[in-house]
């Protein structure tokens, strides 16, 4: 019991763990406390005091989330002084700030909104100083509106802390201090990679995806009318099955994929297809990747390809060691090549007449169809968060949508393509394939549970016909920094390595519903997409029945020549002011 203190909070008794802060024991007790700059992976910095709390003997209010418990505590989180002194908070924020609520990206579902009806403001008796800077709209994937800055440096810190990316940061000091980018460049000159980690974690919308909605309701209109004969298609990543429904209140882990798929072809797309179909494709051609490569003991570890972010991060600060990077297009990427060449011609339909939207979970898939190795194979990408944008710009019941199926031959896919969407399952997924095509055998245990949970490097040692394949999961960008690191040293152990940009993979990506401080939604999601692996027929991808039809009409072996024209890309060394 030595780490346990006795503190009293509203009147009531509790125990805490000692060294915990008061924000996180009044949590774990059901006693609420607003928070702006806090986040559980996020260093603590006090800055935004919207958190305060009132302790008995102290003269001044404590910051919650930096403050610690001790023996004896008596605290007060709604006392008539707290709640005074976070409406004073507020309406400074909410002086400086851009309130065009109606028009704001963020409206009903910003963190100044609801504190401000919580705490009953309805008016802001103060002026502040109007400064307006200019938004900047240069990335493909990112726009920034400092107007609606409130300085909480959560963009910041997990730019530079949990992603080791550097383009963001403070500037100025005092009363003069903004957040910006590196010599206030636009985001497209700096080393963003176009993760989304800074919009998932922006409470306002100063940092939000930038929306293609538009340009895609403008074709589905064009086409509505009779003006355009385009054939407009849409491909659907694995993880928004478990994540949409979050847009329209239903529980996190619930799985929408049959209303989800209903909900496109109202929309007026002309084909739904599953890019679960591609994720088996990804595995077949990275598995075969590996074994040539641990056959032959060269360019090890191989890492995996999936994740854009990661790619460009690796562009930009490891070109050097690109080589040890898995060749293979991403899921999107190859579905993309797959529809503009396969299903074009199948159907006889010119290339040129194909519109294809993909529905995808993060900001740094926008920045991945547009590079020229890819062809233009994809024209539009739309994030969870737009697709839930459009389904209510159209006034679709969600909810009550009854539930249809991918349309075929491209919506065929196995459980292995389906955890894709969360953190080890690239690396599950391959190892499937891999111990059979190793082995020659149809090896029944198929579940690693050592890939799994949201620890940021997970390691394991397997074996595999008798040999010892050691593999490494890793998710957020300073982590792969230090991977990339053992590899540039010479010291790397491992074999096989998976690499995420985003914390949870991409069930925690920029395009994703916002993301509660509780890692419990991450779990949720990440179970919902386990629970669908586990109750499929089929759950390895070299078992796609589609799958095998294709390489058997158009791709020939796995890796085969034309597999690699068609399935894999090559990459650049990119430079960036900053």
């Amino acid at each position: 019991m030595e780490n346990i203190v006795n503190i009293i909070i509203n009147n009531m008794e509790i125990k805490a763990q000692k060294g915990d802060t008061i924000l996180k024991a009044a949590k774990e007790n059901g006693f609420y406390i607003p928070t702006f700059c806090y986040h559980p992976r996020l260093k603590v910095v006090g800055a935004c005091r919207i958190c305060v709390v009132e302790v008995e003997g102290s003269k001044n209010l404590q910051t919650s989330c930096s403050t610690p418990v001790r023996e004896g505590m008596k605290i007060k989180t709604n006392s008539e002084r707290v709640i005074e002194a976070r409406r004073v908070i507020l309406e400074l924020l909410l002086a400086n700030h851009d309130l065009n609520c109606p028009t704001c990206r963020k409206n009903l579902n910003c963190k100044l909104q609801s504190y401000s009806k919580d705490l009953m403001i309805e008016e802001i008796p103060y002026e502040g100083e109007k400064k307006h800077y200019p938004k900047d709209s240069s990335s493909v994937s990112i726009e920034r509106d400092p107007d609606k800055c409130i300085l909480c440096e959560r963009c910041v810190r997990v730019c530079n802390d949990v992603q080791t990316v550097y383009a963001i940061e403070n500037f100025n000091r005092g009363f003069n201090i903004g957040v910006s980018t590196p010599f206030e460049h636009n985001l497209e000159k700096t080393s963003c990679v176009n993760c989304g980690q800074c919009v998932v974690n922006c409470p306002t919308a100063a940092l939000r995806e930038k929306s293609d909605i538009k340009k895609v309701v403008n074709e589905l209109r064009t086409k509505e009318s009779g003006k355009s004969k385009k054939h407009i298609v849409v491909q659907v990543a694995p993880s928004i099955r478990a994540t949409l429904g979050e847009c329209f209140g239903i529980e996190p882990g619930k799985f929408i994929t049959g209303k989800m798929v209903t909900a496109l072809k109202r929309l007026g797309f002309d084909k739904v297809f599953d890019t679960d179909l591609c994720a088996d494709m990804t595995i077949v051609e990275e598995a075969t990747e590996f074994i040539k490569r641990f056959t032959k003991n060269e360019n090890l570890p191989l890492i995996t390809t999936c994740c854009p972010a990661w790619i460009k991060f690796g562009e930009e600060f490891y070109f050097e060691q690109l080589n040890h990077m898995s060749t293979c297009k991403s899921p999107q990427a190859m579905m993309g090549s797959l529809i503009k060449n396969y299903y074009a011609k199948k159907n006889n339909i010119n290339r040129e007449d194909i519109y294809l939207v993909d529905i995808m979970p993060c900001t740094a898939k926008k920045f991945e169809v547009k590079r020229p190795e890819f062809n233009d194979d994809v024209d539009e990408v739309l994030t969870t968060i737009e697709l839930g944008q459009l389904i209510k710009k159209f006034n679709i019941d969600f909810v009550n949508l009854p539930e249809s199926e991918f349309d075929s031959p491209l919506g065929e896919s196995t459980g292995a393509a389906t955890i894709f969407g969360r953190t080890g399952g690239v690396m599950e997924a391959a190892l499937r394939t891999a111990a059979d095509l190793i082995t020659g055998q149809d090896i029944q245990e198929i579940e690693y549970t050592q890939v799994r949970g949201l620890n940021t490097i997970k390691e394991a040692e397997l074996d595999i016909a008798g040999k010892k394949v050691k593999i490494a999961v890793v998710h957020t960008l300073s982590k792969a920094r230090e991977i990339m690191e053992q590899i540039k040293n010479g010291t790397s152990p491992y074999h096989f390595i998976e690499i995420m940009a985003c914390y949870g993979g991409c069930i925690g990506g920029g395009g994703q519903p916002p993301i509660s401080s509780d890692e419990k939604i991450l779990i949720k999601r990440a179970n919902a997409l386990n629970d669908s692996d586990k109750s499929s027929k089929i759950r390895k991808s070299h078992h796609n029945k589609t799958l095998l039809k294709l390489y058997e009409e158009e791709y020939g072996e796995f890796g085969s020549h034309k597999a690699h024209e068609f399935l894999h890309t090559k990459y650049v060394k990119r430079n960036f002011i900053g």
